[in-house]
């Protein structure tokens, strides 16, 4: 058995592990089997990234340790349960088994990997080290206050049965003597195997969101309006250099005259429900994707406010560039598409969701590398929480799911990516420039050959695919999208494979529109004629 209390902090992204193993005894050493594979989940499931799903990161996990029980011919069940804010995972193979208990009502949430004949009901079809590749189950569920959740062996479960657990969680109000009993229980009606148990009482249910356990984490008050010369925190405050309806960002320089950007909420939005955690979780995210594509973080130990402080990296954004310089030449415009698909398969591969990537949040610094800015809007699945209606981000930008109330996923980074592309390309958006709350149509997305007549016919085909529509039909991840990229010089598609209504569908409406003209002008003429 294996039970992990984290920090505060690193429980509200990785949750409270509760685990149960059962080595197999017929293999080589089950007790063996049972208590690496416990240790190696213990230590390794934390450190995944805290990004990850928990269901990811005990794949990941289990999988390795599936290999290396194989190699060394050793058998092992296993039942792991994650809670986290206010729901459970379970992650289960092989046949202990997992219930939840409210007063009165037992439910059993895990099966049985087992042989159904009868002579064969203990002999286990799936388990860690049975075969080249685990099949894991995984069951996700809301957790409810006051109620139990038990792991047991078939050591107890087998003897006991379902009735005398539930009678015996029903009689004892203390945790610790209710596995006893069940343990015990199981002995005096003859079971001669392992009988383990763990059981689990939700007390008092997490906060709904990641950033919602950081704010009660960090009890900070706002900053006040801070000035140029002003000394703040260790800081000395050079002018604030940005002032939205979202947020203030000040230029700042640390002791060493190095310079920072100080990042705090609006005054407006002092009381505005959700902001402080915006701001918070936008500052976790940047630091669990540090890197040369994204703004480094200062770790700022003594803060006692409401803010955070990231590297101030010289350059200018993309929009920035586009005003000045119009339409990138094409050399500069396919290195720069190879580093953003890079970073945004970057952030993808961290289970982080931008949704708000556009030519105004790309940095291009001195050295020419490409930084990804602004995680205001930023997403993590499992981690962070979708109010009903909200569609956050740049109209123009956004897939045509979005609008339709598609859960963001990574598919939403690509289609933003590839407009920006585009729009950098052209200077036109490929469905026309969408305004807020339009209810717009999509058909096919402008050739961008019809802009820029230097676009070699693989690129067009390319960024016809990556701007279509329907998702199902455009690159699925930005490994699969970068590789396609990089080949497309190599592997040139002609683009009359494509039907003629996709390649120039204008062309092929104004034909039609005018072969109906002239018909009908004929058949006007031939009814007029005496």
């Amino acid at each position: 058995m294996r039970v992990v209390t984290p920090a505060p902090a690193l429980a509200a992204s990785k949750g409270y592990l509760f685990a149960l193993a059962d080595g197999v005894s017929q293999c080589a050493d089950g007790g063996l089997a049972a208590r690496a594979t416990l240790q190696a989940l213990a230590m390794d499931y934390y450190a995944t990234p805290e990004t990850w799903s928990v269901a990811q990161a005990m794949d990941r996990l289990l999988l390795a340790q599936n290999r290396w029980l194989l190699a060394n011919g050793l058998l092992t069940t296993l039942s792991a349960l994650v809670l986290r804010g206010r729901r459970f995972t379970l992650a289960h193979v092989g046949d202990c088994r997992v219930y939840r208990w409210q007063p009165g009502q037992l439910q059993r949430i895990s099966q049985d990997h087992v042989w159904e004949q009868p002579d064969m009901q203990h002999v286990l079809k799936r388990a860690l080290g049975l075969d080249q590749y685990v099949v894991m189950d995984y069951l996700d569920g809301e957790l409810h206050a006051g109620e139990r959740l038990l792991l047991v062996s078939d050591g107890v479960w087998a003897t006991l049965g379902d009735a005398k657990i539930g009678a015996i969680l029903g009689e004892q109000a203390d945790l610790d003597s209710a596995v006893r009993t069940l343990v015990n229980a199981a002995h005096l009606c003859g079971s001669t195997d392992n009988a383990s148990a763990v059981l689990i009482e939700v007390d008092q249910l997490g906060s709904d969101s990641l950033g919602e356990t950081l704010m009660q984490l960090q009890q900070w008050p706002v900053p006040p309006k801070l000035k140029a010369g002003q000394k703040f925190e260790g800081w000395h405050v050079e002018g604030r250099i940005g002032d939205s309806r979202q947020s203030l960002l000040y230029r700042v320089r640390d002791s060493q005259q190095q310079p920072w950007l100080l990042k705090t909420i609006a005054p407006a939005r002092v009381d505005e429900a959700g902001a402080g955690q915006a701001l918070l979780l936008e500052e976790w995210f940047l630091r669990r994707v540090a890197g040369v594509s994204f703004p480094q973080v200062h770790a700022c130990t003594q803060r006692q406010h409401l803010y955070y402080v990231m590297r101030e990296h010289a350059g200018r954004t993309l929009a920035e560039l586009f005003v000045s310089d119009g339409p990138m030449p094409l050399p500069q415009w396919l290195g720069l598409a190879q580093n953003l698909i890079g970073a945004v398969a970057l952030l993808h591969r961290r289970n982080i969701i931008h949704r708000d990537i556009k030519p105004e949040n790309l940095l291009l610094d001195a050295s020419g590398a490409l930084r990804v800015l602004d995680f205001g809007l930023a997403y993590c699945p499992g981690l962070s929480v979708v109010e009903d209606g909200d569609v956050p981000g740049t109209p123009s930008f956004m897939p045509p799911e979005a609008f339709d109330g598609a859960e963001p996923c990574p598919a939403f980074d690509l289609y933003a990516a590839s407009v920006t592309l585009y729009f950098l390309l052209t200077g036109h958006y490929p469905y026309g420039e969408i305004e807020p709350f339009q209810h717009h149509r999509y058909g096919h997305p402008q050739p961008a050959g019809r802009y820029r007549p230097d676009v070699p016919e693989w690129l067009e085909h390319h960024l016809q695919r990556a701007l279509l529509a329907d998702p199902l039909k455009r690159f699925e991840t930005a490994e699969h999208w970068l590789i396609a990229f990089r080949q497309g010089e190599l592997q040139p598609h002609d683009r009359r494979t494509l039907p003629l209504l996709e390649r120039e569908p204008l062309k092929v409406w104004r034909t039609i529109a005018l072969l109906s003209l002239v018909i009908n002008l004929l058949m006007l003429a031939w009814m007029l004629k005496p």
